[in-house]
């Protein structure tokens, strides 16, 4: 699965991106995503026309966690939201690797079609990504208590990208 993940102000100015692929089920870490050379301005694209959908679902739950909200049917992407008291949201775009299809008694053919790579429904995908989200929260929380952090500009830190690149490649 291809991931794009990017961190929201309060005023929809984007704070922090990152792209990456899984490194469960045999992934490399790199991502694909199915757009090709525009994948980069397509992945914002899709979060942001997805911020509609976020200001809508916000007032009607008391939860931080949305799950996904939001779909993009020509490349099979889904998008989830965390919000943070703050008003800055997390989005994680993610789309799925297709279903390869190989000869049987292959290992592909071994791998359920409700793994983390090729379902981004499923209830153990949405743990994983609740528990990226999760992390990666406490981390901006820490990131933004930093007395050199101006609030509401970018997060330029090697060690904070670092620090989300890991649980990336922990939970997804």
């Amino acid at each position: 699965m291809s991931y794009y993940f990017v961190i929201i102000s309060p005023t929809d100015t984007p704070l922090f991106e990152l792209t990456f692929g899984t490194s469960k089920a045999g992934g490399d870490g790199i991502a694909r995503f199915r757009n090709g050379e525009t994948s980069r301005y397509m992945n914002q694209f899709i979060v942001h026309a997805a911020l509609d959908v976020v200001e809508e679902v916000q007032w009607l739950t008391p939860n931080m966690w949305l799950k996904v909200i939001d779909s993009y049917a020509p490349t099979s992407s889904h998008v989830s939201c965390f919000i943070a008291g703050s008003n800055h949201r997390f989005m994680l775009l993610h789309q799925p690797t297709p279903m390869p299809t190989s000869s049987a008694g292959s290992r592909a053919s071994t791998i359920s079609s409700n793994s983390i790579p090729h379902n981004p429904t499923s209830p153990q995908t949405e743990d994983a990504i609740r528990q990226f989200m999760t992390e990666v929260f406490e981390l901006w929380v820490k990131a933004s208590m930093n007395p050199f952090y101006r609030l509401n500009s970018q997060v330029v830190s090697p060690v904070f990208r670092q620090r989300v690149t890991a649980a990336g490649r922990k939970w997804l």
